[in-house]
């Protein structure tokens, strides 16, 4: 087992360290999700596209970005919600993920990602479900 990072990880973690410093200097943390969105390309673009929209119509979570990829923050900036670019990472599927902020629990075993390759309607409408839970 490799213990070094490959170049996507060294450029995720650059990216977080990024991040800290913008929010720390107040910059614009909603615009900088906006930007990592449109610099997807793809069905990457359009999962994010719909789960920004889903998140910002049914939750009052805040967009910013982690690890380079656009997130979804509580009011005292945790993020609760985040969606990953397959192509970035150079997977089969994009992922969106939950933090341990989200309230998902369920019992001793629950899931906190979801391997996404297209949303339709009626997984859009499970998406909805699960993020009202995660912030209720």
């Amino acid at each position: 087992m490799s213990t070094t990072f490959s170049k996507e990880e060294k450029a995720a973690m650059r990216a977080a360290v990024a991040e800290e410093k913008a929010a720390k200097a107040g910059a614009d943390l909603a615009a900088a999700c906006l930007a990592a969105i449109a610099d997807l390309t793809g069905t990457d673009k359009e999962l994010a596209e719909t789960l920004h929209t889903l998140v910002t119509s049914h939750t009052n979570l805040a967009g910013k970005t982690w690890y380079g990829m656009p997130a979804y923050a509580d009011g005292d900036g945790k993020v609760v919600v985040f969606f990953q670019s397959a192509a970035k990472f150079k997977v089969r599927y994009a992922t969106i993920g939950f933090q341990p902020d989200a309230h998902l629990d369920d019992g001793d075993f629950w899931p906190t990602s979801y391997a996404v390759t297209k949303l339709t309607n009626a997984d859009q409408d499970r998406l909805v479900a699960l993020l009202k839970k995660a912030v209720g």
